[in-house]
Order: C-alpha cells, then structure tokens, then sequence
C-alpha cells in the first residue's frame, strides 16, 4: 500500500455529491482532458479516492487561498486533478499519476507548469515538502485535511480507506496503516502553511491519537 492509499485523503466538508461541472478547472480547450479525468476518478471500483475526494482538495486549495496561503495557482490546481488520477492500491500510484500528467499536459500547458505538476504529483507519495516550497506546502495541506475533520467524518473516511483494501486481512491492514499514520505524524508540525496549523493541526492529531489507539502498537 503506498502512503496515500494506506491514509486516504479526502477533507469531508463538502456536499457528498458534488457537481464536476463546478470543480474549478484551470485549462483552457482541454475539456476532454478534464473529463477523462473525471472519468478515473469515477470508477466504481474506487470507494474512497473518487470524485469526492478531488472536490474536497480543491475546495480546500480555494480555502487556503482564501486565508492568505500564496502559491501557484495553474500547477497546483492541476496537481490535484491528477494526485490520484492512478488509484488501484499499488505502490507506484502516484508515479503513474505524474507519468499520465506529463504525458497529457504539454499540448495544453508550457513545460515548465508541466514539470511542476509532475513534482507536486510525487510529492504526494510522502507528504513532506521543504518549508519554502508554497505550492507544495499548499498541496499537501489540502490533501491531508481530512485528518481534521469531525469525528463521524473521520470515522467515514477510515471506513472507507478500509473498503479499497478488503482483500487485505485485518491484521495485515492495520499494520500498514498505523506504521503511515505514525510516519505522518512523526514530525513537528502536520501541516505546513499558517491556515493548516491553526485550524487542522490539533483536532488532526487528536484523530489520529484515537484512531492509533485502536492499531497494532
């Protein structure tokens, strides 16, 4: 299980069906592009990483805007549309998911927002970007929001991570996923820009303090 797959990283605040005409999308005449993303995103077979889940990072992006973070709006817009654009539980996920954005993007963007998304992508595996990476720091915020949400939400959320990986035995499962959360939380700070730590980093931590306590030690 890849660090992303064994978390799960949806924020839970958002209307549970969310409409994908409405995702802000930060391209130009690639609609296609765009729709074949929702598409992956879409699969059935994806009980977490789904079109939910791409709403909730972005809205969460527009959040952190909202309270003053700066970073590059195009590149990391686009990283969010393809962070999990690759989701079957493999390791390699996010190396597809970057492979498929530089694959697809250098006949609608410059190369320069092309390599970048590919970066933010990766970034993604792991979650830890240097602190003066703003577009990074940004990314990984919103996806690792989830962390924060109420405690019927979080609940959802951990059910549902769960549901992706049924073919996995309990024990099995639950040692991979504390051996991330504990890798996560392994740091002075979960999040990195001033918005996150205010508002996510203490009601995060306590989830995954609770959640741990139910986990293999």
């Amino acid at each position: 299980m890849t660090a992303a797959g064994r978390v799960g990283l949806n924020t839970g605040m958002e209307d549970d069906h969310p409409d994908p005409i409405d995702l802000p999308w930060p391209l130009t005449g690639a609609d296609a592009l765009r729709d074949e993303l929702l598409a992956a995103y879409a699969e059935p077979s994806r009980g977490h990483h789904g079109t939910r889940h791409l709403a909730e990072v972005l809205a969460r992006l527009e959040e952190l805007a909202a309270a003053g973070a700066s970073y590059d709006r195009t590149p990391v817009l686009l990283a969010a549309w393809f962070h999990d654009a690759v989701y079957d539980g493999e390791r390699d996920a996010e190396e597809r998911s970057a492979t498929w954005a530089e694959d697809a993007l250098p006949a609608h963007t410059d190369a320069a927002t092309v390599a970048e998304v590919a970066r933010l992508v990766r970034l993604t595996e792991h979650h830890r970007p240097e602190p003066g990476d703003a577009n990074g720091c940004a990314l990984s915020d919103a996806d690792l929001s989830i962390l924060a949400a109420p405690r019927e939400r979080y609940d959802e959320y951990v059910a549902a991570v769960r549901s992706e990986y049924a073919h996995l035995a309990d024990d099995v499962f639950a040692a991979g996923r504390a051996e991330v959360l504990r890798a996560l939380t392994d740091t002075e700070e979960l999040f990195r820009t001033a918005h996150g730590r205010e508002r996510w980093e203490r009601p995060a931590r306590a989830n995954v303090a609770r959640e741990l306590a139910t986990l293999p030690a």
